[in-house]
């Protein structure tokens, strides 16, 4: 059974950092595109960032230059480095895989000064 288990989160003030982690327990984990999903209170999770088995990422254009997405694939773990946090990044943060497998209970992030 596939399971991701999202840890990093809290609450920090604006232009702040924090480093989300994501373990993956599933199998073949280097084969997947793997990548980091929010969530605001009644919307759907939108996509922020991936990165592709080989190391290639992408960004969701509020994100790019402030985020970064990286995986260990000895570790089957991706994180999300974010930098200059702002209110608006205010979400719970999921990882999952491309295709996706059951969601994870994700972790809080509160930019609030």
């Amino acid at each position: 059974q596939v399971q991701f288990v999202e840890s990093g989160g809290g609450l920090v003030q604006p232009g702040k950092s924090l480093r989300l982690s994501c373990l993956y327990s599933g199998k073949f984990f280097s084969a997947y595109t793997m990548a980091w999903y929010r969530q605001y209170p009644g919307k759907q999770r939108e996509r922020v960032a991936l990165i592709i088995g080989n190391g290639a990422v992408h960004y969701v254009d509020s994100v790019k230059g402030r985020f970064t997405i990286s995986r260990d694939n000895s570790k089957n773990t991706v994180d999300l480095q974010m930098d200059n946090l702002k209110p608006e990044d205010t979400a719970v943060y999921y990882c999952n895989r491309d295709p996706n497998a059951a969601w994870g209970q994700g972790t809080q992030v509160t930019v609030s000064s």
